[in-house]
């Protein structure tokens, strides 16, 4: 079962974010096997962490709460809050075999949180930039939630574009970048 968590940082905790990145990545090794994506969002300036993404396959919605809620970072208190939705991996494919690579061009997470009939759960006919697409879903993967996406796109209204606005009640954009260890 493929998982979608977006841990949102506490304002004023990039210090001990930074205090426990070790922690943190040492945690997400022991998941290297399961891990589709991984990495940090930004703030508008590009450089102040705002959350951390991660797109994994668990057994079942305990194991997926239990990884979301035992991560470093979230017991020490640096995230302000977890969102943890069920995730069907469109592309079939992790973050490292994106034919784009790690760097060049901004990369985006795509948040469209909705109710109501399931929306865009076809992959977009341009994939070259989709890094991961999925529908967000209940922990019975019975009822569409919304859709996540990382992209790589010229800017964030490119970035948003790649979901159809009306079926939303709102959509995000985030500043982020391929995570792990360097």
């Amino acid at each position: 079962m493929e998982f979608f968590c977006y841990h949102r940082d506490r304002p004023g905790s990039v210090a001990l974010r930074d205090e426990l990145l070790e922690e943190h990545w040492s945690y997400m090794d022991r998941f290297a096997a399961q891990l589709i994506a991984r990495g940090p969002t930004f703030a508008d300036d590009g450089e102040t962490p705002t959350g951390s993404v991660h797109i994994v396959d668990l057994p079942d919605p305990a194991a997926a709460r239990a990884f979301a809620f035992d991560e470093p970072n979230h017991q020490a208190g640096v995230y302000r809050d977890v969102m943890l939705r069920r995730w069907r991996n469109m592309l079939g494919r992790t973050m490292w075999d994106f034919p784009g690579g790690r760097t060049g061009g901004d990369r985006y997470l795509v948040l469209g949180l909705g109710s109501g009939p399931a929306a865009d759960l076809d992959v977009p006919s341009d994939r070259d930039g989709l890094v991961a697409y999925g529908p967000l879903l209940s922990d019975d993967a019975a009822t569409w939630l919304g859709t996540a996406v990382l992209l790589r796109a010229p800017d964030p209204d490119m970035a948003r574009a790649v979901l159809t606005p009306e079926h939303y009640a709102g959509i995000e954009v985030h500043e982020w970048e391929f995570g792990g260890r360097r």
